[in-house]
This record gives structure tokens, sequence and C-alpha cells, in this order.
């Protein structure tokens, strides 16, 4: 840590290009600086991620840094989507980790509720219109983003689009998982923010799912401006009560119930079918015309027109329900009583 902060304070060019001019943020996993490209035209700014792995087993350190750079490259292959800050650069020095993004100008979501207040329901169904192509782009990379969140959704200010940040993909692997016996399954760290992940994630099972639940939550988020941990739990399932903290349309509060379910298989599976729920919506009341809900009317047996033509099998089915009329009050549910 203390190598790049001698070159923020001292003004001095880090790698020769990269002028730091202040800390982002600080997680669990490194810092984050807010940087000056001085190598390039104009010195656009950047933004350099300091991560700092736990291990000090050189063996360890060895491996993690193959695994970085493989990592680093699915990144830069997430980075040709516009609503993913482009990888600028990657490299290892002195047993710490760096990567070098495009700096994403605009509010964080979180920033916009408190600054703004609530959001109503068509604009929470606009963010999720604008939000689920680029998580369907990451999952189509096989990647879990597992961190989604209003704090990690920025609103660029010079275009208005929505840019997911801060990937956890080349986090996971930066801790001491040499350190054990050979044949041990390898362990792993919790990646993601308590509240926003959902429970396989918190036992270390990410599924693409996970992603579609932390979405979930953003929203809730959006509309009601709670966080994860004000609403109460359903003690037997695990589902978070939300319903009576905010007032939706049915056909969204039936897609956001689905996309909060504590189990994966209760869940959507997929940005996908989220997606087809939302395009729903406009055709409910068309659909509603085709839904026939009531039961067939009884046959008026008695005044069915005796001069419409009939193929010779309904002409018997018709003589047969007569008959059955005629001995037992009414016809019986058959087969044929469909004809």
């Amino acid at each position: 840590m203390a190598e790049i902060n001698h070159y923020q304070s001292s003004g001095a060019l880090f790698r020769d290009r990269y002028r730091v001019l202040k800390v982002l943020g600080r997680g669990g996993f490194g810092v984050t600086y807010l940087a000056e490209n001085a190598s390039l035209p104009g010195e656009p700014r950047c933004v350099i991620k300091q991560l700092c792995p736990k291990t000090q087993n050189a063996l360890s350190l060895e491996r993690a840094k193959v695994r970085f750079r493989r990592e680093a490259r699915a990144l830069a292959n997430l980075g040709s989507h516009f609503q993913v800050p482009q990888l600028l650069d990657y490299f290892t020095t002195n047993g710490e980790f760096y990567l070098v993004q495009d700096y994403i100008e605009g509010e964080t979501l979180a920033q916009e509720v408190r600054r703004r207040g609530r959001q109503s329901e068509a604009n929470v169904k606009q963010f999720l219109r604008e939000i689920l192509p680029v998580v369907q782009f990451i999952h189509r990379n096989r990647i879990i983003h597992r961190d989604i969140k209003p704090s990690n959704i920025i609103r660029c200010e010079r275009d208005n689009r929505l840019v997911l940040i801060d990937f956890g993909a080349v986090r996971e692997f930066l801790t001491d998982i040499d350190n054990t016996v050979y044949f041990q399954p390898q362990t792993t760290q919790f990646v993601g923010t308590p509240g926003f992940a959902p429970p396989e994630q918190l036992a270390l099972r990410p599924c693409y799912g996970s992603d579609v639940y932390a979405l979930g939550m953003t929203c809730l988020y959006l509309l009601t401006g709670r966080s994860p941990i004000e609403f109460d739990v359903d003690p037997k399932m695990g589902n978070i009560q939300w319903l009576h903290s905010v007032s939706v349309s049915d056909h969204f509060a039936t897609i956001l119930d689905k996309m909060l379910r504590s189990s994966p298989e209760d869940r959507y599976a997929s940005v996908e079918e989220v997606e087809r729920a939302l395009d729903l919506e406009p055709h409910l009341e068309v659909l509603s015309d085709c839904m026939n809900t009531r039961s067939r009317p009884i046959f008026d047996l008695e005044n069915e027109s005796k001069t419409q033509y009939l193929p010779p099998i309904q002409r018997e089915a018709r003589a047969i329900r007569r008959w059955r009329m005629k001995r037992f009050g009414r016809p019986r549910k058959s087969p044929l009583s469909i004809l």
C-alpha cells in the first residue's frame, strides 16, 4: 500500500504514466485510486485498483499471478460492452496486483436515491430493461458478478447510460489457498455484500440466479430507499417480507417476488426469464381475453339445430347424448361430450 501512496503524495508518475490524484475507496481487497494517464493526449482520467493478496507464501503468490492474468483477460473481454468499464492495463509489482480501468464520471444509483429520493415503478422497470442486457452479457462470458448493488451501478454523466462496475471475478483467488493438505478441496472467500447476496452465495455456491436476486434487491432499494437489513425475513421460508412496504402493480410485484426468492429453485434462473416476464406486461389485457376460465356450458340438446350439417361421428355422439339425457335427466361427462 505504501508504494502507491508515495506517488500520490509526491506527485511523481506511477509506472511513468499515472498521476495518482486521490483515493476513491477502500475495501477488504485493497484500495481504488483516481488517476490521470499523463502518457496520453489530454491526460484522460482512469481508475487504478490495487488488489492485496492475503498470502505470504511464494508458491501461492506465483499461482495467484497466473490466475490474475487469466481473470484480467476475461475482464478485458467484458470491457468490449459499452456498459462495462474498459480494462486499460493490468500488472503486478512488489507482490501486489493492479488493474487500470476507464473512469466513469457520474452518480451511483445509491447517490441518486439519496439525492432525489425513491423512484417510481416506471423508472425501476426502465432501470431493469437497461441493466439486464449487460448482466446477460457477462453471464454469457461465464462470469457471475456477485456484487450487484446500487453503489456498483453508475449513471454516466455524459450520456446517461448505466454502467456496471467492480467485478469480483479477479478478487476471489487472492487468498492463501495453497497452505493446506494437497488433497483437501480449495477454500474460497465470500465475495459480495450481505443483504444483496442470496443464501447460496453466502454459502459460497453462487449461480447466475444469484445476480438475479441482487438485481431484485436493487429494485427494492430504488422503490423504497431502504437497505436489505431493514426488511423482515420470513422465518420459515427465508424470503424477505417487502410487499407491505411498497405499492406496485400486481404484475411487477409478481416479478419482484420471484426475483427475491431465497431458494434458487424458486427464483428466475436467468436474466432472460426476467426480460420475458417484463415484456409480457403490455400484452396481459389481450391475453386475458384469450383465457377461458369458465366451465363449458351444458348442451341445450332439445334446441340444437337439426338442419346443421354434422359428420357421421358427431351425429352419433349427439344421438348418444340425447339418449343419456332422456334416461338420466342430464348429460354425463364423457370423452364424447367435447364433440
